[in-house]
């Protein structure tokens, strides 16, 4: 397994979760996404990499950056 410690993914969401399963919402608030336009950091982790295929329709990774 890749070691990934430190590494963060920048994640925008462009679009509207209304309408769509219960599932692919609480993806959105595992990843602390609320709105349209919401961008978050979050640690680049196999779970989070998980929930953002999930969604991927309604976000985009904008970076991926290593600290």
């Amino acid at each position: 397994m890749a070691n990934r410690a430190g590494k963060t993914l920048t994640v925008r969401q462009v679009k509207s979760s209304n309408g769509r399963l219960k599932r692919h919402k609480a993806c959105l608030a595992g990843l602390g996404l609320r709105r349209i336009g919401h961008v978050v950091e979050v640690e680049d982790t196999p779970a989070v990499r998980g929930m953002v295929a999930k969604v991927s329709y309604m976000v985009e990774i904008e970076a991926e950056e290593a600290s």
